[in-house]
């Protein structure tokens, strides 16, 4: 029944390029359009209609009418609701090859880097369908001879704001638990990388979908996302993206009518190599910790602290695995790293690294560009990294891995959660006692055990501190989508 062969085309044809408004791809109000570029090449790519508040206005009217009472939608069983998310899985899986190829082009990742996150998507979406129908509340002993229930109920319109590392990957974890509490979705891709999002939103209409529960409006954030962010019938806003525009949109979404929020942010995720470590599977574990995905990614590790009996041998380890690394073109088999996103964020990642030499540390490896063409950044390791220099504070975004010494284990402890950011966090280590202590003592949502960036769809995912608040993923995930909702009936006493 489905695709098995999935097959890299770096010719895939890109069909939608309009907006997705009430089961409809449409032009924009303003008739605008915006050009997303190939990172590969730094060439144009599509013309994408651009959404603005007229726009935003327009989708939530169609989420808000599918939401209402006697709707389709609103008045559909929980497990047939699960049916059309199990659908909307099994699409996503027969069009794997263009999502993969849509991925490529549009974000630059590796073509298997990308076949993986569709299927991780596919997961999220089959594991909240079994959720949909398992939503409930409880019944209390209230006191004063009452009868107490509670009910859980979707919150209504949401807005969701995702970013371009994980394009198809971040629809999966902001559609599903939505769709599987009974809430309708206005979604703003990020500018950068709309086109799986529009295609995705065409497959929800094929499976099934009632018109206005999910609309897809491509844009920029000062416009279509603020439009989102402060409109009065959206009843809650997920984002996922830097801490700067993280606060912005949890000021604005108190200003406007004190919608839920919640953030998945920023982070300086630190992972710790204790001296008992296998040394080759360490260097392979932290080394795949900082450049996955060509760094681009919130929770890498890319505090790299080794303990100092191992460090040096450590560090040679790394320079000699990371100058192996492939990198080139995102649809060639052996290539391990593509291009970064676009030019501002290649010319950001290189002043770091300027940075990185100006206050000291040691470049071993990788430090410049990449080739002639598109957004490329060798993969670059920096030693002798200490904890007041900014490559070690500040969050890179790309590929640059600090390894910083330590001696002690409560020394390490104290240093890692010398941060304001508190996403997740790592530790590798033989001894189950040092295991445990990390992982209760260190302050970040995340906790990785000789593995890192282990996330499962049943797995919470999400931050301390200035790394956000609320929770993705697993049971918690449903939470900021519903509303609790109790209902007390005074029972008649005996006469």
């Amino acid at each position: 029944m489905f695709q098995l062969t999935i097959m890299a085309n770096p010719n895939q044809e890109i069909i939608y390029k309009k907006l997705f408004i009430n089961n409809e791809f449409v032009d924009a109000q303003s008739g605008k359009t915006f050009v997303t570029l190939n990172p590969q090449t730094g060439k144009p790519l599509a013309e994408v209609a651009e959404a603005d508040k007229a726009d935003v206005d327009l989708a939530v009217k169609a989420a808000k009418k599918a939401f209402e009472r006697g709707s389709a939608w609103r008045d559909m069983d929980a497990s047939q609701r699960g049916r059309l998310i199990n659908k909307l899985a099994d699409l996503i899986e027969q069009h794997k090859s263009a999502l993969a190829n849509l991925e490529v082009l549009d974000n630059g990742k590796p073509f298997a880097e990308a076949d993986f996150d569709i299927q991780c998507a596919i997961d999220t979406f089959r594991y909240y369908a079994g959720w949909c129908d398992k939503i409930h509340g409880n019944t209390i002993p209230a006191d004063g001879g009452s009868l107490a229930i509670t009910s859980k109920e979707p919150i209504g319109v949401v807005g969701q704001i995702i970013p371009w590392n994980y394009p198809t990957l971040m629809v999966s974890w902001k559609w599903a638990p939505a769709l599987a509490a009974g809430c309708t979705i206005v979604l703003k891709p990020a500018e950068q990388t709309p086109l799986s999002a529009l295609y995705a939103a065409a497959l929800t209409k094929q499976a099934g979908f009632p018109s206005g529960v999910i609309n897809v409006v491509p844009g920029f954030g000062e416009t279509a996302g603020h439009a989102l962010v402060i409109h009065p019938d959206v009843r809650k806003v997920a984002f996922t993206g830097s801490t700067e525009i993280g606060r912005l949109i949890a000021e604005n979404a108190a200003k406007s009518n004190l919608k839920k929020v919640s953030l998945e942010l920023g982070g300086k995720s630190p992972l710790v190599v204790m001296q008992d470590v296998d040394l080759d599977e360490a260097v392979e574990i932290a080394h795949n910790a900082v450049f996955a995905n060509h760094g681009q990614c919130c929770c890498a590790g890319t505090r790299t602290f080794v303990q100092e009996t191992i460090y040096d041998a450590f560090v040679a380890k790394s320079v000699e695995l990371t100058r192996k690394r492939k990198v080139g073109n995102p649809f060639a088999d052996d290539t391990l790293q593509g291009p970064q996103i676009d030019a501002e964020s290649q010319q950001k990642i290189l002043k770091y690294i300027e940075l990185g030499n100006k206050q000291g540390a040691k470049l071993e490896c990788g430090g410049n560009k990449w080739g002639n063409e598109g957004f490329f950044v060798e993969p670059t390791i920096f030693s002798n990294v200490t904890d007041n220099m900014t490559i070690a504070q500040e969050e890179i975004f790309g590929p640059v891995q600090s390894v910083i010494k330590f001696k002690t284990l409560d020394e390490v402890i104290e240093r890692a959660n010398k941060t304001s950011y508190g996403l997740a966090a790592g530790i590798l280590t033989k001894n189950i006692d040092w295991a445990l202590t990390f992982a209760r003592a260190v302050e970040a949502g995340s906790v990785w055990i000789n593995c890192y960036d282990a996330v499962t769809p049943q797995t919470p995912f999400g931050g301390y501190k200035q790394s956000g608040h609320g929770r993705e993923l697993g049971e918690d995930g449903l939470e900021p989508y519903t509303e609790t909702k109790t209902i007390l009936v005074k029972l008649p006493t005996k006469n």
